[in-house]
């Protein structure tokens, strides 16, 4: 789930070149030469990594700060899910008992949850935790977080079928079926690790998610349930054998995995697994699974992923390349692939102590736009059927009227020395001169650190320092150029990443 980020990942993550047409060799100089031919036979590509997001926990979203940065990055990314804990929460106030212990449930502030996110165009995936206090086997079990989620099993499972029950009976009526219908319901946050104290834990997990996905289906058999939402990739094998001999409803597997998340964790191997690769090798390691299960076809969420936090790497440029690259790695493995987090209005540790403190966000607090923000905006102008291409640092795509909508990058590790990087694109069967548009986001561009250290580095900085930042890295108008005998060179500045857009009239 979220800071203490070094989960888990495995294995090797395989993509399948289709179509022929783009090749990339390595030059003596060290430059690269992709050709391209945008004509060649394509795959789909659907934008699984802009669709859903992860936020903090759910009173959150009834801030006025949580829903602009919501509206702001709906601007640049394909924004349709929104994944947070706590729905369960006291701090929500769904649950309580009287005097004679009889269950009491309270949905208005669930009612306001869901309402400011369907309002702004927004579904939510119900993840189904923490354990409210009255009903928790152990109301001590407290976890460390700022906000002290309980995360103890129920004392009853009779009276926790009763409150699943009520919930989503209520959200039913409220919002109809044929609109409910289309979320996601996830049972718990990473049972695996201590999100859950259940005894024993996997199988006591397993117990609360045999009564959650029953009684759920038991409301309407439209409602979509799936996990384990475990940490680290773990337990797939033993989930899916689990639902399918018990015959337990599951629509979706849901599990987590992040860029800085152990080799032995993730994978159960000593292996030395270069953290840019452990996500894209843990979703095809997952994907296998799945695939091997009596159930081949359910759908994969991957619903927390981030690129690594050390060297406060999230707040800079790493983030655009690192991103692209896992965007290329898991192409065709993962539905959904749910960046934790799209905001900084986040509270896991406790109340934020300056906007770069290398947050998970797109979105630094005070609403100011970091590096990533602006390059989920540059890959969300990505077609959606790609050309096959075999190189490490370039994604090609055919935009819906025939054009190229091309991803290149130039990734360097946090904390270590990276040099330009020279890019020829040779584009075959358009016109030699055609027209071609650039943007990037790299040390000078939509790169909001030097900016806020020329301010003084504000520790509050005021609304107006705020709206002064995201003027000046702002994207500017995109770089026209035009091909010069069908081909287009490129210099890549360290963790630089590019869109580039070439017209094929010819199409």
């Amino acid at each position: 789930m979220t800071s203490r980020r070094s989960k888990f990942l495995p294995l090797s993550l395989i993509l399948l070149c289709i179509a022929w047409p783009t090749f990339a060799q390595s030059q003596a100089s060290g430059d690269e030469v992709v050709t391209i031919d945008p004509h060649a036979t394509t795959t789909p590509f659907p934008h699984f990594w802009e669709q859903m997001f992860g936020s903090g926990r759910a009173i959150l979203t009834l801030r006025e700060a949580y829903r602009e940065d919501l509206r702001a990055v709906k601007k640049v990314a394909d924004f349709r899910y929104v994944r947070f804990h706590a729905i369960l929460h006291d701090e929500v106030g769904v649950y309580n008992e009287d005097e004679h212990g009889n269950p009491v449930y309270n949905f208005a502030y669930v009612d306001s949850i869901y309402d400011g996110l369907l309002k702004n165009g927004v579904r939510p995936v119900v993840e189904i935790s923490f354990m409210p206090k009255k009903l928790a086997f152990n109301p001590d079990a407290l976890h460390p977080f700022w906000y002290k989620q309980n995360v103890s099993p129920p004392k009853s499972m009779e009276r926790w079928d009763d409150l699943i029950q009520h919930f989503a009976q209520h959200l039913v009526e409220r919002y109809g079926i044929d609109e409910v219908a289309q979320w996601y319901f996830e049972v718990w946050n990473e049972p695996n690790i201590d999100f859950w104290n259940g005894i024993p834990r996997q199988e006591s997990y397993f117990e609360l998610y045999d009564h959650t996905a029953r009684t759920l289906k038991s409301v309407s058999p439209r409602l979509r349930v799936g996990g384990p939402a475990t940490a680290a990739a773990q337990w797939i094998p033993e989930f899916l054998q689990h639902t399918a001999e018990n015959h337990i409803p599951v629509d979706f597997v849901s599990t987590h995995g992040y860029a800085d998340d152990t080799v032995h964790n993730m994978f159960g191997t000593n292996e030395d697994i270069p953290m840019d690769d452990r996500v894209g090798r843990a979703i095809a390691k997952v994907r296998g699974e799945i695939n091997r299960s009596a159930t081949p076809h359910l759908p994969l969420f991957w619903t927390e992923w981030n690129v690594p936090g050390m060297m406060e790497a999230r707040d800079t440029i790493y983030v655009g390349p690192a991103l692209a690259n896992t965007v290329r790695e898991c192409d065709g493995n993962v539905d959904m692939l749910s960046f934790w987090t799209f905001s900084d209005v986040f509270e896991e540790g406790g109340p934020t102590s300056t906007p770069f403190r290398g947050d998970f966000g797109l979105r630094a607090f005070d609403g100011i736009n970091k590096p990533s923000y602006y390059a989920y905006g540059l890959l969300h102008q990505l077609g959606d059927q790609r050309l096959a291409n075999v190189s490490n640092n370039v994604i090609v795509t055919r935009t819906a009227n025939g054009d190229l909508a091309i991803a290149a990058w130039n990734m360097v590790d946090p904390g270590q020395q990276g040099t330009s990087r020279e890019l020829t694109l040779h584009l075959l069967g358009v016109p030699q001169n055609a027209k071609a548009a650039i943007q990037r986001v790299d040390l000078t561009h939509g790169n909001v650190l030097p900016q806020w250290a020329a301010m003084g580095k504000p520790k509050n900085p005021t609304p107006e320092q705020a709206e002064q930042l995201n003027r000046e890295t702002a994207l500017p108008a995109p770089e026209e150029m035009a091909l010069s005998n069908g081909t287009l060179h490129l210099s890549l500045s360290p963790n630089a990443l590019l869109l580039i857009h070439v017209e094929n009239s010819r199409h």
